[in-house]
């Protein structure tokens, strides 16, 4: 009697030490998905970061390109729309657009100050290139951590088991930052 009473008693503990296994795995596996989804919202957040730095330094080396070529309003114009583009901007894939429309701009107006040689002789406007040129490698390397952090959160999120606590969650795939359409091709200034 003994013995059957053990063996009564002993499906009951596997299948509760099985089931708050499984329920360890799942809070484990929700845990390391909420962490990976703030560690893509941080790694954005420092593109963005990196945005903000070009788009303040922007304004400076705009005005003091004015100051030496009036005529080339239409590249001043250009910046300044973009950048407003990206004020507006509400998501990750907006911003990157703006963004994206922000360089096209500052190709632009570089390829008008080497048309200046004037303009390299001011010493604002080295600096501010310079500062400028820091910025967007700062701004690339940030997109590469970000598009990292994306792929290793994606595959969290679609790699079984971790697909089945992401969907009953509600844990989906995050966009990879992609260049617009059309930025591999240099933009050209007609003078």
């Amino acid at each position: 009697m003994e013995n059957s009473f053990k063996k009564w008693l002993t499906w009951p503990i596997i299948s509760i030490v099985v089931l708050a296994l499984v329920l360890l795995y799942g809070l484990a596996k929700y845990n390391g998905l909420v962490k990976a989804n703030i560690a893509v919202d941080q790694q954005w957040a420092q593109v963005e970061s990196q945005y903000q730095r070009r788009f303040d330094l922007i304004p400076n080396l705009v005005n003091s390109v004015k100051g030496a070529m009036t005529q080339e309003k239409t590249v001043f114009d250009a910046i300044a729309q973009a950048r407003t583009q990206y004020a507006g901007a509400k998501t990750p894939d907006a911003q990157a657009a703006a963004a994206s429309q922000v360089e096209g701009s500052l190709a632009r107006l570089l390829v008008v100050m080497e048309n200046y040689p004037q303009l390299k002789s001011i010493d604002t406007v080295q600096g501010l290139m310079a500062e400028l040129a820091g910025t967007e490698n700062r701004v690339a390397v940030e997109r590469m951590r970000y598009n990292d952090m994306v792929a290793s959160y994606n595959a969290s999120v679609q790699m079984v088991p971790g697909s089945l606590v992401a969907k009953m969650f509600g844990f989906h795939t995050r966009e990879l930052f992609k260049a617009q359409e059309g930025t591999e091709t240099p933009p050209t200034v007609n003078l």
